[in-house]
Formats: structure tokens, C-alpha cells, sequence
């Protein structure tokens, strides 16, 4: 009898603690995401292209400590940049963007995780269509190339509507905002992943030569 008791005070307590709160997202004046405390000590921007092989190794490695832990515990923020390589690169930001401040983070998360499948069959699709696609106007050559690498239905599945699909597509202004992002990066961003904390730029390298950084810098 006091074995249950216990075991259902036990119940009790579990059932009665309070949910983790979410990381907060914001979006800045120039268009980026930040996940994280605005107040967060360190803060770390990142300069990424979803087709860079680096930049998808960084998102899977960095995962469980920078965005669990580090971002979670509110010691840290982190700023995703658009450096834009290609179509395909483009066409990844464009449907990362349309799920919106919550779903970003995720989105390019599972895009990154994706890579290897969609990049390879993308380009595949460009070098088989390319005369014809590029004489559509840009945003259908986006759209058109997301299709053909299987981006589409990647976050269809996520549960994006084809229409938020088509919608986010034909919005050109925010295009190029994307667009603009990697115009506007400084001279040392000149590979992916480029890093930044707290306004210094970071020797390049992946998440094992970031991590120290960061844990020096504050994070926890």
C-alpha cells in the first residue's frame, strides 16, 4: 500500500510539471530569424547555404548542445543569414521561410538533414531542364527547380498547404530579401558556414571549433 501511494504522489508530481517554454523567435528589420533570448549573453550569427555540404554537417552536429542546451537555457541566440549560392539554394530559403518564425528553425533543419537526397536529385533535374526553366520568370524557375528536387514535398509534409507553397513563390519582394541578406555580408564571410560571436568572426571551421568558442564566450 505505501508502494502505491508513493508511486501515485510520484504520478502527481510528473503530471503536474510545468511544460518547457518555447525559444522565442524574432525576425529583424533586414528579414533574418534569431532563435533565442534577445537577452541571451552570446550571440552567435551564422552565414549558411542549404547547399553547402559543411553547413548541413554543422546543423546535424550542433544540433542536441548549441540549439538544446546552449539556446534553451537562454545563455545564447543564434542568427541564421542567408549566403545564397544557387537556384536550388534560393529555392530551399524561399519554402524555409514560408513556415514562418516557428517553423524556420526546424524547416532548415530538416532541409539540411535532407540534403544529400534532394541535392543530388536537383541537380540531376537542372542539368536535364535547365534551357527550359530559365526562360520562366524567376519565381516560377524556383519553384519549378524545389519541385524537381523534391524540396516541395519535403515541406509539404511538414505541413505546408501547395498554396502557402505557390503564394510564398510569387512573392518577390520577399525574394529579394533573401537576396539582399547575402549582399549585405561583410568581406569575411567568404566560405559556409561563416561565424560570428558577438560581432567577431570566428577562424572557420565546423561545430567541433566552434563549441570551445562559444563555452568561452559564455554559453551553457
Amino acid at each position: 500500500m505505501r508502494l502505491f501511494f508513493a508511486l501515485f504522489g510520484l504520478a502527481l508530481l510528473t503530471a503536474a510539471a510545468p511544460a518547457p517554454k518555447p525559444v522565442p523567435v524574432t525576425r529583424t528589420a533586414s528579414g533574418t530569424y534569431v532563435l533565442g533570448s534577445p537577452a541571451a549573453r552570446v550571440k552567435l550569427v551564422e552565414y549558411a547555404s542549404y547547399t553547402c555540404s559543411h553547413c548541413a554537417d554543422f546543423s546535424t552536429q550542433s544540433q542536441a548542445v548549441l540549439k538544446g542546451k546552449m539556446i534553451a537555457s537562454g545563455s545564447t541566440s543564434l542568427e541564421f543569414r542567408h549566403m545564397i549560392r544557387d537556384r536550388l539554394d534560393l529555392a530551399a530559403a524561399v519554402l524555409a521561410r514560408c513556415t514562418g518564425p516557428r517553423g524556420f528553425f526546424p524547416t532548415s533543419a530538416a532541409i539540411f538533414a535532407a540534403q544529400p537526397a534532394w541535392l543530388e536529385k536537383g541537380i540531376e533535374f537542372q542539368q536535364v531542364n535547365a534551357a527550359r526553366i530559365n526562360l520562366y520568370p524567376r519565381p516560377a524557375q524556383l519553384k519549378a527547380y524545389a519541385d524537381g528536387a523534391g524540396l516541395t514535398d519535403l515541406v509539404k509534409a511538414r505541413g505546408l498547404s501547395a498554396a502557402a507553397i505557390d503564394a510564398c513563390f510569387a512573392d518577390t519582394a520577399e525574394i529579394d530579401r533573401i537576396l539582399a541578406i547575402t549582399a549585405a555580408a561583410p568581406p569575411d564571410v567568404d566560405s559556409t558556414p561563416s561565424f560570428f560571436i558577438n560581432g567577431k568572426v570566428m577562424p572557420h571551421g565546423g561545430w567541433a571549433q566552434l563549441e570551445p568558442a562559444l563555452r568561452t564566450a559564455g554559453a551553457r
